[in-house]
């Protein structure tokens, strides 16, 4: 970093103190030959702020690449946190990536250049100051945060935060405690928009900052345009990026679909008011189970010209079959049915597994108190092409012929939530509700499969259809 020196010394301490920082702060910063850029100013007063009772305990950073969101939180970590209070323990959670380890040895040497400190490369152990310690932490899958539960970290530091869901991310804050007298501790993090935690990030900081209504987050945005010291020639490369990367990547735009399966879902379009069904139209249901997750049933019917509409949804969590039944059978009555007259549920296979050899399966609990269960058809890749083909392409003249009633909150919020499996890009990534029931795909999945059984059930109730007027005759 450049020395600051007569009247730029006096900038940065004027810039500093209106963002918040405090002079010894400042001081810990310059010592170390680090001197931030006003936007890092700002995400390291937020730092500070923390310390008090009332501040931010969740401080996040970012929005476009190349504006030194890494540099600034590992500083904030190593020269300002960690030299303050000693013993402090601090986690700095990377997402693995092909060059990881490099990355963070130039992170390290770039930031600890004029820092004594000791660095175990087997371990990703950091010691300085007095007996600090800053463990560095790596995930590649979401369950890999689990290996942190139960931890105690006085501060926590992520990375890539929206390749989180909610559920792993209050995982990590479940560790974010200390016993530290006159430390509070917090979690600062940096992202950019996109990947699977894209939806719950955007809500919990990025809507707030907008508002004016920030509580205990603070979000400071940051791009390519505010770090003086990149390489020019890395603004034309951003730029390269063309649809919502280039968005995301250059411009920090949280108003993006970043990573979004179904592009083509329009909330215009596809959502609209409730009408009665006639009755000879067919009517089905597609079904997924779970407890503490919760259990969807989505209720489906289809007009004579193939077009197929999401008409009802019933959504419990920790809640038995007995009243999962009484609440479906109400919904159906709402719309104009009895469980009689709607064919078996397609369900997730997971209802019909034997857990003890004694008890019966969820779908033997149902088919008790009068609700068929069949196995739905499970292919993900499938079900996924399916919903896109119904979906049509305004942007390129193709009508949809897929309507969800706008009483269906669950579906018409998790339809455009899904996001691409990394590793599988023609499949959707799989995401957890959380603790709540909030998030999550288990309505997809009830939509998935019964999309999967469309023609099956139109064409069945078209037999039935048949059967009823010979008997009638």
């Amino acid at each position: 970093m450049q020395k600051a020196k007569g009247d730029g010394l006096d900038r940065l301490l004027v810039t500093a103190r209106d963002a918040g920082c405090t002079e010894d702060q400042v001081r810990n910063f310059l010592s170390a030959g680090y001197v931030p850029l006003p936007w890092q100013l700002r995400f390291h007063g937020a730092a500070r702020a923390a310390d008090g009772r009332d501040g931010p305990d969740q401080i996040g950073c970012g929005g476009a690449r190349g504006p030194g969101k890494s540099h600034a939180v590992f500083a904030q970590v190593a020269l300002d946190d960690c030299r303050r209070y000693p013993g402090l323990k601090a986690l700095y959670l990377r997402k693995i990536g092909k060059n990881a380890r490099e990355q963070f040895e130039d992170l390290r040497r770039t930031v600890l250049a004029h820092v004594t400190h000791d660095y175990n490369r087997n371990s990703g152990l950091v010691t300085l100051w007095q007996d600090s310690r800053i463990v560095i932490g790596h995930f590649k899958d979401e369950k890999d945060v689990d290996s942190y539960l139960g931890i105690e970290y006085d501060v926590i530091a992520i990375e890539e935060t929206t390749g989180l869901s909610p559920l792993k991310y209050q995982t990590l804050r479940d560790s974010n405690r200390t016993s530290k007298l006159g430390w509070r501790a917090r979690t600062y993090n940096s992202t950019n928009p996109g990947n699977i935690g894209h939806g719950w990030y955007k809500k919990r900081f990025v809507e707030p900052y907008r508002a004016g209504q920030e509580t205990y987050t603070r979000f400071i945005p940051a791009t390519v345009e505010d770090n003086v010291f990149i390489d020019p020639d890395y603004r034309r490369k951003l730029e390269e990026n063309t649809g919502w990367r280039l968005r995301a990547y250059r411009y920090g735009d949280w108003d993006i679909a970043a990573g979004q399966f179904f592009s083509t879902w329009k909330h215009e379009a596809h959502v609209i008011p409730p009408f009665a069904i006639p009755l000879d139209w067919p009517v089905w249901m597609g079904m997924d189970y779970g407890f503490q997750h919760p259990t969807v049933f989505v209720v489906f019917s289809q007009d004579g010209d193939g077009n197929t509409y999401v008409i009802g949804e019933w959504v419990a969590a920790r809640t038995l079959p007995q009243a999962h039944v009484e609440g479906v059978t109400a919904l159906l009555g709402r719309l104009g049915r009895t469980v009689e007259q709607v064919w078996p549920v397609d369900a997730g296979s997971d209802v019909f597994a034997k857990k003890d050899a004694t008890a019966a399966t969820i779908a033997e609990q149902y088919a008790e108190l009068g609700v068929d269960l069949r196995p739905a058809n499970m292919d993900r890749i499938n079900g996924a092409g399916r919903l896109l083909g119904l979906l049509g392409d305004a942007d390129r003249g193709q009508v949809p012929r897929f309507f969800v009633f706008e009483t269906c909150p669950t579906v018409i919020e998790q339809i455009p939530a899904m996001v691409h499996n990394p590793n599988r890009p023609e499949d959707v990534l799989k995401v957890d509700a959380d603790d709540d029931g909030n998030g999550g795909d288990d309505g997809y999945d009830a939509l998935r499969y019964g999309l999967m059984a469309a023609g099956i059930n139109a064409q069945a109730s078209t037999v039935v259809e048949a059967v009823d007027i010979l008997d009638g005759m």
